[in-house]
């Protein structure tokens, strides 16, 4: 039976054995007592200076936001002063446009498209179309073909070429037509003459079925040999087409370009 004279078991006596802490046993000897009052154990952290409950600044208030989640940051102010500066400078930069600065748009777009196209036609390619039979069954009159002018510049002239050259003098026909279009059949060193209606280059008979309607004769052709840096041109219509047998070789510094590919009629398109 415990003594009452002996303290609680919260307090160790002066040279008895110790009592028991709030814990349990093992609390240090001396005088002790807990600052809590039993049962009042509380789960908030405190500040050990001053026993104040601690709290976590990040996300936190005291105070109840108006939308009721606690720790969450409220609406942004649709009213800020700073709203929409960006959007009105934008709708203040694109005004509508006025009517002179449209037409000096269009002029520069145009004008910029004509300079293109006169570059590309004096330079690279150009567009001719066929006044003659001449070239027939291969381009019939008003068949439009375009001509690369750069071709010679990359290689030399190959005999079948379709090519565009400047009318020598004395041929006859329209005199407003300053370019014609034959094909190459001989080119410079070359021998060449025809024998019974056929084509002969450097004595081999020239394979012409790719280009020539069948029975197609050649006449009128005896032996010349072509100087070097020129060629013989003669048309596919060899019946009907003023050419090399009459008004000989051709120089190849008037070689306009080589006729790559017809473009009209449309239903006719094809490489040359």
């Amino acid at each position: 039976m415990r003594d009452p004279s002996l303290p609680p078991d919260d307090i160790a006596g002066a040279g008895g054995r110790p009592g028991r802490a709030p814990g349990g046993y093992g609390a240090p000897p001396g005088p002790y007592r807990t600052t809590r009052p039993a049962g009042a154990l509380s789960r908030e952290p405190t500040d050990p200076r001053g026993m104040r409950p601690v709290h976590d600044d990040i996300g936190f208030s005291d105070a109840e936001p108006a939308n009721g989640q606690r720790g969450r940051p409220g609406p942004v102010d649709d009213d800020s002063p700073d709203k929409g500066r960006g959007s009105r400078r934008e709708r203040k930069g694109k005004g509508p446009r006025s009517a002179t600065r449209t037409i000096v748009e269009w002029v520069a777009v145009i004008g910029g498209g004509i300079v293109i196209a006169l570059v590309i036609e004096a330079f690279f390619i150009q567009a001719f179309w066929i006044p003659s039979p001449s070239m027939v069954s291969t381009l019939e009159v008003g068949d439009r073909v375009l001509v690369n002018k750069l071709s010679y510049r990359l290689h030399d002239v190959h005999r079948g070429d379709v090519v565009v050259f400047e009318r020598p003098e004395g041929v006859g026909g329209d005199e407003s037509i300053k370019d014609l279009i034959k094909r190459v059949i001989a080119v410079g060193g070359d021998e060449i003459e025809a024998r019974n209606g056929l084509v002969y280059v450097n004595g081999e008979r020239l394979d012409e079925s790719d280009y020539l309607e069948p029975g197609t004769p050649t006449d009128n052709l005896p032996p010349t040999k072509v100087p070097e840096g020129e060629i013989f041109v003669m048309g596919d219509n060899r019946t009907n087409s003023q050419d090399s047998r009459e008004f000989g070789t051709v120089s190849e510094d008037t070689i306009v370009g080589r006729a790559f590919i017809k473009v009209l009629p449309l239903s006719d398109i094809g490489w040359l």
